[in-house]
C-alpha cells in the first residue's frame, strides 16, 4: 500500500510540476565549436520537405522530432533563432502526419511500421515544445487539436498493465516495454507542460507499471508482459530517472534505488562502447543534470566524497570525449540507428546547459 502511495504521488508530481523552472548555466567556451559544427551538419542532413531519416527512409517521424529537439536545445524557437526555418519546417511536416485516430505517424510506412509509437511519442514531445513559442493563431488552434488528440491516442494505445509497447496495445496484443514507456510519459509531462489537455490516468498507470518494472536489484526490467522477469536494464532506468526528477522527486525512495542501480552500472561516454549507449546517456544526462552539483549530496547525505556524482563531473569527462570522437564533418558515428540519431542525441546533452527545453531544465 505503502509504494502505490508514493506511486500516486509521483504521477500527480509528473501533472502538477511548474513548466518554467529556472535557467540554467552558461555552455563552457570550450564546448561550443563542437556544438557549432554539429548543429551545422545536422541542419544539410534536413530534406527539403522537412524531415529526418536514419538512412533508407528508416524512422523519419522520430529522427525528425529528435533532430527538432537537438536545434531547440540551441534556443532557437518556431518563431525566432538561427534555426527557426528549419524547426518550422519539422513541425510543419510532423503536423502533417496527424492521422484522425490521433497517432502522428503512418504504421503503413516501412520506415515506421512495427515502431511506430516511438516516433509517435518523439513526435508528440517535440510538438509539444513547439507549441509554447507558436505564434499565429490559425496554426496555433491547428497545433492545440493535434496534441491533445495525440495524447489521447497515447492513452489509447496504453496496454492494461499501464505501459506502451512498440505498437499499439490493440495492435502489438498488449505488449509493453520500458524504453516506449519512458517515450510516452515524457511525451504526456511536455504536452501537459504546454497546456494541453493529458488524461491524468495515463500518467498514473505508467508509474505503476515502472513500479513493478523495478526488480530487487533496483533496476527497471525489460518488460512486465510474460511475467516480467529478468535482470534490470541500466538503458531503461536511467530513463525512469529522468521521468522522476523531471517531476521534482529528488526523495522519492524508488528514485533513489533507481539511481543507485544506474551509478554503478553506467560507464562515463569515453570509455568502452555499450550496447544502447547513446540511448543510455541521453536519459542519464538528463537526470545528472537535473542533479547539479549538489543533489548527490540531499538525496544521500554523508555520501562518502569519491562516490558523489554531479553534472559538473559527468560533463567534463564525457563532452570532452564527445569532442575527441566527433568527425570532421560534425557528425558522430558508431551508433545502432546511424548518424543522425547519434548525433542529435550527444547535441542535445552538451546543450543542456543552454535551458532551452524546461523538460530538461533544473
Amino acid at each position: 500500500m505503502r509504494t502505490l502511495v508514493a506511486g500516486a504521488a509521483f504521477a500527480w508530481a509528473l501533472l502538477t510540476l511548474p513548466a518554467t523552472p529556472l535557467r540554467a548555466d552558461e555552455i563552457p567556451g570550450k564546448y561550443k565549436p563542437a556544438i557549432a559544427k554539429g548543429l551545422e551538419w545536422l541542419v544539410k542532413q534536413q530534406y527539403k520537405d522537412g524531415h529526418w531519416d536514419a538512412g533508407h527512409g528508416q524512422y523519419p517521424v522520430t529522427m525528425t522530432a529528435m533532430a527538432g529537439m537537438a536545434l531547440l536545445s540551441e534556443g532557437s524557437t518556431i518563431r525566432e533563432g538561427k534555426y527557426a526555418e528549419n524547426i518550422k519546417k519539422a513541425a510543419e511536416w510532423l503536423m502533417s502526419r496527424s492521422m484522425p485516430n490521433g497517432m502522428l505517424g503512418n504504421p503503413n510506412i516501412p520506415g515506421e511500421a512495427g515502431r511506430y509509437m516511438y516516433g509517435h511519442g518523439f513526435a508528440l514531445l517535440f510538438l509539444s515544445c513547439v507549441y509554447g513559442e507558436e505564434g499565429d493563431r490559425e496554426r496555433r488552434k491547428k497545433l492545440e487539436d493535434i496534441l491533445t488528440r495525440a495524447a489521447k491516442f497515447t492513452r489509447d494505445a496504453q496496454t492494461n498493465r499501464g505501459g506502451w509497447g512498440y505498437i499499439s496495445a490493440r495492435d502489438g496484443n498488449n505488449f509493453d516495454e520500458g524504453s516506449v514507456t519512458i517515450t510516452q510519459v515524457q511525451a504526456l509531462r511536455a504536452a501537459r507542460n504546454a497546456g494541453i489537455i493529458v488524461p491524468a490516468e495515463a500518467i498514473k498507470d505508467s508509474i505503476k507499471y515502472l513500479e513493478q518494472s523495478t526488480g530487487p536489484d533496483g533496476g527497471v526490467r525489460y518488460s512486465l508482459a510474460n511475467g516480467g522477469g529478468g535482470a534490470g536494464r541500466p538503458a531503461l532506468t536511467a530513463a525512469a530517472i529522468s521521468c522522476g526528477f523531471s517531476a521534482g522527486e529528488y526523495n522519492n525512495p524508488l528514485v533513489k534505488k533507481w539511481f543507485q542501480f544506474c551509478q554503478t552500472r553506467i560507464p562515463l561516454i569515453g570509455g568502452a562502447r555499450f550496447g544502447h549507449d547513446e540511448y543510455t546517456h541521453y536519459y542519464y544526462a538528463q537526470a545528472l543534470y537535473a542533479l547539479g552539483d549538489n543533489g548527490y549530496e540531499k538525496m544521500f547525505p554523508g555520501s562518502k566524497e569519491a562516490d558523489k556524482l554531479s553534472w559538473k563531473k559527468y560533463r567534463e569527462t564525457t563532452f570532452d570525449a564527445m569532442i575527441k570522437s566527433q568527425q570532421s564533418d560534425g557528425s558522430w558515428t558508431g551508433g545502432q540507428v546511424g548518424l543522425v540519431f547519434i548525433t542529435s542525441v550527444y547535441l542535445t546533452i552538451m546543450q543542456m546547459d543552454n535551458g532551452a527545453i524546461p523538460l530538461y531544465q533544473r
